[in-house]
């Protein structure tokens, strides 16, 4: 039980939306197979990070997520976990984190705490402002970037994984629009801003749609002009079937096309890199 407490916590689970885009990074930059060296610290810096984030996360948020009835369950508002447990795993995972991406290369420690810093920055979003959405997008975005950088050592050639990286911007801004949808009224009451609080709930998911697409779009630049063949087509094809499926189940289902089905479309995208020149 205690073991699952803290995965809980820590929604491990949630690095099925960010760890296939980034190994989608490091295989968009690599010409042949990475070293298995690699993959497994990508690996590890992709589990640091995200146990780091998360935690801050919900250290920044506790006060709030007492007073909403879906999350006072909790691990720090229902009092499971103590806030000095929570910031003993914060420490631990960001020295984690740190030593993995100096293991990695120099270049890539020294950019590693940009990724931290708009972490932490970006729950406090929703306090002043209704693009808080994009402070998620900008988060994952990282991850790609990570990626590649990982591989190339360098800022030379990255169009490929600036475009990897601006996809998951709009993508990720755009489901976090989606997973606001079921705060609307306790943000409003709480004077905590989202899209939804702003527009409303029809006009929000409206504007997740116009992200998705601004996202679809520059996935096909990235296709036309890096991972073109066959393979590859028919997971960009399934990434836009997907994104129907989403946008469908937005209002009745908004765990299924939250997680689930973008869970499946972080995968897909990791294919469809895998896929240039098949």
């Amino acid at each position: 039980m205690s073991i699952k407490k803290y995965l809980n916590f820590i929604k491990v689970e949630h690095t099925l939306f960010s760890l296939p885009l980034i190994y989608a990074g490091v295989f968009l930059a690599s010409e042949k197979l990475p070293p298995f060296r690699l993959i497994v610290l990508v690996l590890f810096a992709a589990i640091f990070a995200r146990i780091s984030a998360m935690t801050a996360n919900r250290i920044i948020d506790s006060e709030i997520d007492k007073k909403n009835p879906r999350t006072k369950n909790r691990e720090i508002p229902s009092g499971k976990i103590s806030y000095k447990k929570a910031a003993i795993i914060f420490i631990l995972s960001l020295t984690g984190y740190f030593v993995t991406a100096y293991l990695i290369s120099e270049f890539c420690f020294y950019l590693s705490p940009i990724p931290i810093v708009i972490f932490i920055i970006y729950p406090y979003m929703k306090r002043f402002t209704h693009f808080a959405h994009f402070g998620v997008g900008l988060g994952l975005s990282m991850g790609p970037l990570g990626g590649w950088f990982s591989v190339k050592n360098s800022f030379d050639g990255i169009l490929p994984g600036a475009l990897l990286s601006l996809f998951t911007f709009f993508w990720a801004s755009s489901f976090d629009i989606i997973y606001s949808t079921l705060d609307e009224e306790f943000d409003r009451q709480n004077l905590l801003k989202s899209f939804p609080v702003k527009f409303g709930k029809k006009k929000a998911l409206f504007y997740s749609l116009l992200l998705h697409i601004i996202s679809y779009l520059i996935l096909f630049i990235l296709f036309i002009s890096y991972t073109r063949s066959l393979i590859s087509l028919i997971f960009l094809i399934a990434v836009g079937v997907l994104y129907y499926f989403e946008h469908m189940f937005a209002e009745k289902d908004v765990e299924l096309a939250f997680f689930k089905l973008n869970a499946v479309v972080s995968f897909v995208i990791f294919l469809m890199v895998i896929g240039k020149g098949i």
